[in-house]
């Protein structure tokens, strides 16, 4: 395989909300790179990074595909994304490893609510971005509206570089704004653009843009701001240096327009990779920490340093078994070579290397600093784990999994079908680290826990097609939590003298509300003067977390409590871990039923976007449904709702929509926070519980 020069490689993802175009603008990318020979349609199934077959029925992405194609002189490691919020562990983990990413607008529908997550998302992990603005074509298609959005509900600092000649159908034509040129398109194809004049009667509006673009750049880049206050004219050359440092910076974020789905732009937009998008040389050196003495070290990108990489996805293949999707930031990496998990601390044996092409497979004998490609052959090494050289330990900040918002029970048919079951659950755990399998002791019930209802009905379609597991399953449940509301001091002891050597553990723990909800459980170590010996720590903390994943009003995870070990005792002969661990989940359930317990409940952000006479209806049921009504909008000739509503009030909601709407209004939604049950449904979930032993419904 030949080799790349580092500058010359761009690791780049689309990312946006549902059906703004992602899937559609990778298919013409990889077309016009040379990829593929025929253009795949989303619609018709043919798509090439929509592999799954429960991708090809729904028209929608489910898992983030990978492939690598090239553009000019650059070579393109190209990451396609889904859009729905259930999916959003895939847009989290690819961003957290790309170099920079292109954001796709829907021309209509401008900033929409997943557009803000993805953003977000981008902006943790401090990703430079391009926007492409699409479906220029389709009919209420507002392009300076659109960037208009981007700047308020973004905070973004934005401005177009190219200009749309015609409008919605009569869209046949961009204007470049840096060279002051216009591009015509040909044929059907996109394939044959001409270089035109701009027709006079869009020079004011060109001129105007052009400034406007000029005028942003200025404000973050000192170069262009000195040139603009000494009306020095700005060259093409000098502006485009500008805008690529201010992007590689993330200080701006140049707006692109077109079509995808009539091949209008889209060579424009690999272009601007090329131009703005960083190479692995230009981002800053990733920071680690060293295992043993917990030093931050920088990890630059050199093929000449140690190896080190991060696995950021785990996929099956019904051929060879697991894959494990790798960047690599330094050194390289050999088929055939042992490389040390830091992360686990265990050593593994590459066996083969592969380059991914949406679910095709090609062989390579080494992947090298900068590069994303694929290793067989791992059995420990699970998402977000450091992979490097047993020599130069060093562990990458692991990712941030969202917690699962919805339960459902799941058991097989059939005696037979039970071991196949538990190895296909075990499977799509590790694959989807926002995918969560438990075992509910009263009950007796395998429950499984997703990021929504689509989530969980891929997973069973792939469990009983895929897996050919025959499974029954429960009514998707809310997956609650709960937590304590104040500070107190609890004290666990466990004394077992049953003959022979005994069994002592004593730990005394402060409970209190974490600051910040999303925290989760923090334990703090604050034993002084050898109250316990510092080997029974561990395992005090063990039975704190083993407790906390049960609570003491209806069964359901705790959550958000700061724990603080603050003294205890021990016994010389009888001490033994096991004693602390019992003494730890005992303090930990009493100081829980002390502490006023709660029951918490996911909140979700939903956004309605409904035609203006049906207002009145959306806003009547919305209300009823407990939602607190946060925002109402104008979006062209519909009126768009933001509330915040209990996941528990939602089920089904899109048939409820449709017929209160005849079938006009749409909604997104997304997980939001967790808050506070109301008392009157608390004691109904309570009562629930002590009476069944469960809350969940049995098969």
């Amino acid at each position: 395989m030949e080799k790349i020069a580092l500058e010359k490689l761009r690791n780049i993802g689309i990312i946006a909300h549902i059906d703004a175009g992602k899937t559609t603008t990778s298919e013409r990318i990889l077309f016009y790179a040379g990829k593929n020979y025929k253009l795949g349609e989303v619609h018709d199934g043919t798509a090439t990074m929509d592999w799954m077959v429960q991708e090809q029925e729904r028209g929608i992405t489910i898992t983030s595909a990978a492939t690598t194609c090239t553009w000019k002189d650059i070579s393109i490691n190209l990451i396609d994304t889904p859009g729905h919020v259930d999916f959003t562990i895939e847009v989290e983990r690819s961003l957290k490893v790309l170099d920079g990413a292109v954001v796709v607008f829907c021309g209509v529908g401008g900033v929409q609510p997943q557009t803000e997550t993805v953003w977000r998302q981008a902006d943790r992990y401090q990703v430079p971005r391009i926007a492409f603005v699409n479906k220029m074509d389709r009919t209420g298609a507002n392009f300076l509206e659109v960037i208009d959005q981007m700047h308020k509900r973004l905070g973004t600092n934005a401005a177009a570089i190219q200009y749309p000649l015609g409008k919605e159908a009569s869209f046949n034509g961009i204007v470049d704004l840096i060279e002051k040129r216009m591009f015509y398109y040909m044929d059907d194809l996109g394939k044959e653009m001409e270089i035109r004049e701009i027709p006079p009667e869009a020079m004011p509006e060109v001129i105007k843009m052009h400034t406007v673009m000029v005028e942003r750049l200025a404000e973050v880049d000192d170069k262009i701001m000195e040139d603009y206050l000494h009306g020095k004219e700005i060259s093409a050359a000098e502006l485009k240096s500008a805008i690529r440092r201010s992007v590689v910076a993330n200080k701006f974020v140049p707006v692109l327009c077109g079509s995808a789905f009539k091949n209008k732009g889209v060579q424009l937009v690999l272009d601007a990779v090329k131009d703005y998008l960083p190479s692995p040389l230009d981002v800053p050196a990733i920071k680690g920490m060293h295992p043993e003495t917990g030093e931050f070290e920088e990890i630059k990108a050199s093929e000449k340093a140690p190896f080190c990489a991060l696995c950021f996805k785990v996929a099956t293949d019904p051929y060879v078994g697991k894959i494990n999707y790798v960047r690599v930031y330094s050194g390289t990496l050999e088929a055939g070579s042992y490389i040390y998990n830091a992360s686990k601390r265990v050593r593994e044996r590459v066996t083969k290397i592969v380059k991914m092409h949406a679910n095709h497979q090609e062989i390579a004998n080494s992947i090298t600093c900068g590069d994303i490609a694929a290793a067989v052959g791992l059995k420990e090494t699970k998402t977000g784990e450091t992979l490097c050289t047993e020599k130069n330990p060093i562990l990458i900040e692991a990712m941030r999994f969202p917690e699962p918002v919805l339960q459902q029970a799941i058991e097989p048919k059939s005696k037979d079908a039970q071991e196949k079951l538990g190895l296909a659950l075990h499977k799509l755990e590790e694959e989807d680290p926002s995918f969560r399998v438990s075992y509910n002791q009263e009950t007796g019930q395998t429950l499984i826990a997703g990021m929504g209802q689509l989530h969980l009905e891929i997973i069973i379609d792939r469990i009983l097609r895929e897996f050919n597991v025959e499974a029954q399953v429960g009514q998707p449940q809310v997956a609650y939590r709960e937590t304590l509301t104040k500070k107190i001091r609890s004290v666990g002891k466990f004394i077992s003298q049953s003959g022979g050597r005994g069994q002592y553990g004593h730990c005394v723990l402060e409970m209190e509300p974490q600051e910040t909800p999303g925290t989760g459980i923090t334990f703090e170590d604050k034993i002084k003067s050898g109250a316990i010996p510092r080997e029974f720590i561990p395992a005090v903390k063990q039975g704190v977390i083993g407790s906390a994943k049960s609570g003491v009003l209806a069964g359901y995870p705790v959550t958000d409590v700061k724990v603080i070990l603050v003294d205890g005792s021990f016994h010389e002969v009888d001490s033994s871990e096991l004693a602390f661990k019992m003494a730890g989940s005992l303090a930990f359930s009493d100081g829980l039923r002390k502490g006023g317990p709660i029951l918490l409940e996911p909140i979700m952000d939903i956004e309605v976007v409904v035609p203006e006479e049906f207002m009145g209806q959306v806003i009547g049921d919305l209300s009823s449904r407990r939602a607190k009504i946060a925002s109402l909008a104008q979006r062209l000739n519909l009126r768009t709702v933001r509330a915040h509503i209990p996941l528990a009030e939602v089920f089904n909601y899109a048939t409820i929509l449709r017929s209160l709407t005849q079938g006009r209004a749409s909604y997104t939604m997304e997980p939001s926070f967790y808050t506070e049950v109301p008392s009157h449904i608390s004691e109904k979930i309570i009562t629930g519980f002590a009476s069944t032993g469960s809350t969940r419904k049995s098969l």
